[in-house]
């Protein structure tokens, strides 16, 4: 997925030109011949379905001033880059005006409008970026806040705009990461509690022995090193909400107080001679199976059916990867502000396609921290399928990929074997069986069955063994699917390397490779390679 860019303008002509820019520029375009068609499209989508809009300004019927100041009642907020033939200062001055975002003229070169769609997609991701910021400081952060488009966000954000019309007690379920927390804003901030407090519990993070005192609060003196009193979170949230999250990870002696300040609206602080009134929201949250946990004696039955009045259940984003590219370019545009990466500002559609691909486990968090390191890794002015190698390593569709992108191996390189005292010159394309590929590319992955064989061949026909002129050693640590390489596979082929780069010279081979030749021995005798370290010390001692 891409941006969505739409093209209005009424010459058929240009109008093929601004699309195969459009899309030669990795986005996709959607057409329209005249203003009223350009308006029923815009209709027919979600406001926030298209990312941009190049319009003409001189067509027929409705022009595009008529346009400009149709969109100013509605609540598109895609910026606009308006286009003439007629070119003039105050042409320009109005359209700027009515809320367009740049100005270019006819006929515009692929260059120039490919800048200008550059610079308003990325003012555009900023301005709502600082929205978002700007709402989450402000503490409100809305439904409107949650970056979705997919469908079963979309029924959680309608459960969550009916709860917050209430009072009803809320259970949101979900993995780590898949943004419960923001859920519970988002209901705090459409509720008649928005401007109250908002008090976060994080009930895994509390140890046992100080659960009740930051719930509930105590009373000064009422247990060792209670130097003053203490307001608990209860009483902070008095009159908003409170959100417990992770609340299965609450102590069983706990839940029983936690039961007792939900069925009675009161709570009894540590050392206190009364229980205290709290009017509080709540709003608990957990990633855990609670239903499992009443079964194995965890979690109380009772309290269960008082939190899970009205369970949200938020899904994975495995299971919502159309949401996947805004995330990430939202990620993008945020880290790029902060790191001071001003012209990044691009994700290219194959490294969004990988992003799609791969299930998220660790979900919004985890790709959240990915484009974080993706940006810091990168050196252009767009992300590409580079800039993340460990995601692409688990994708099989992609892994060929990045491993080129990431160890290339020059085909240009000319291997030389030696035949009768003549050179003969052969290249990477021209190997044709097994044994020789194995012996001249160093990316293939060579088993122990391999580095046997191979070896034999070796000891079979020392005096002609070919040799490679590989300048750098190039050893490969991925396999053909992506994963790391077993240990003693990479260091068969290691030894193995050593022995035909040495001459078979036991001595230097061990003294290079930095163990002792009873090591060595052992090693050539582990690994199925011993039959080559005698022929080789049989030949020495024939020859001497």
């Amino acid at each position: 997925m891409s941006e969505h860019i739409l093209v209005v303008d009424d010459d058929p002509v240009q109008r093929r030109l601004l699309e195969a820019i459009v899309q030669k520029s990795g986005f996709q375009s959607v057409s329209a011949e005249n203003g009223e068609q350009a308006l029923a499209i815009l209709d027919q989508h979600p406001s926030a379905y298209f990312d941009l809009i190049i319009l003409d300004l001189v067509m027929p019927n409705l022009d595009g001033m008529g346009v400009l100041q149709a969109l100013q009642k509605t609540a598109i907020k895609a910026p606009i880059i308006v286009q003439t033939a007629h070119a003039g200062i105050d042409t320009a001055v109005n359209a700027m005006r009515a809320g367009a975002f740049d100005f270019v003229i006819k006929p515009v070169a692929p260059e120039r409008l490919q800048i200008a769609m550059r610079n308003a997609l990325k003012v555009n991701a900023l301005e709502e970026e600082i929205t978002r910021i700007r709402s989450k400081s402000q503490g409100s952060y809305s439904f409107k806040s949650i970056i979705s488009s997919s469908e079963a966000m979309a029924r959680v954000l309608n459960l969550g705009q009916r709860a917050a019309k209430s009072q009803i007690p809320i259970l949101i379920e979900g993995e780590s990461g898949v943004g419960k927390e923001l859920i519970a804003k988002a209901i705090q901030n459409a509720s008649n509690r928005a401007n109250k407090p908002f008090v976060t519990v994080n009930c895994g993070a509390i140890p046992d022995n100080l659960v009740e005192s930051i719930l509930f609060g105590h009373e000064k003196g009422a247990f060792t090193g209670a130097s003053e009193k203490h307001t608990g979170k209860f009483l902070e949230a008095n009159g908003g909400t409170l959100f417990l999250d992770e609340v299965g990870e609450l102590p069983l002696e706990t839940q029983v107080k936690l039961l007792r300040a939900l069925q009675e609206g009161e709570i009894d602080p540590v050392g206190a001679q009364k229980p205290v009134k709290v009017d509080f929201r709540l709003i608990s949250a957990t990633n855990k199976d609670l239903i499992q946990q009443v079964k194995d004696g965890k979690f109380r039955e009772d309290l269960y059916y008082r939190l899970n009045v009205f369970p949200i259940r938020v899904p994975p984003l495995r299971d919502r990867k159309e949401d996947v590219p805004a995330l990430a370019k939202n990620f993008l545009t945020r880290f790029a502000a902060e790191e001071g990466r001003k012209s990044l500002s691009h994700i290219t559609t194959q490294a969004l396609s990988l992003l799609q691909t791969y299930d998220w486990p660790g979900n919004i968090r985890q790709l959240e921290n990915t484009v974080f390191r993706a940006v810091v890794l990168c050196d252009g002015d767009q992300l590409t399928i580079e800039e993340f190698p460990q995601i692409a390593s688990q994708v099989s569709a992609f892994s060929e990929t990045v491993v080129k992108a990431r160890a290339p191996y020059p085909e240009h390189l000319i291997y030389t074997e030696p035949m009768h005292g003549i050179e003969q010159q052969r290249t990477g394309d021209e190997i044709q069986n097994v044994e020789s590929a194995v012996q001249y590319s160093p990316t293939l992955p060579l088993s122990n069955q391999d580095a046997h064989n191979v070896q034999t061949i070796h000891a079979s026909t020392a005096p002609e063994a070919p040799r490679q002129q590989d300048p750098w050693g190039l050893l490969r640590l991925l396999d053909e699917h992506g994963n790391i390489r077993p240990l003693a596979e990479l260091e068969a082929e290691i030894i193995g390397r050593a022995l035909t780069h040495h001459d078979y010279r036991m001595s230097d081979v061990a003294r290079r490779l930095g163990i002792g030749r009873s090591t060595l021995y052992r090693k050539l005798k582990d690994y199925g390679l011993e039959q080559e370290g005698e022929a080789s010390t049989d030949e020495g001692a024939k020859a001497s």
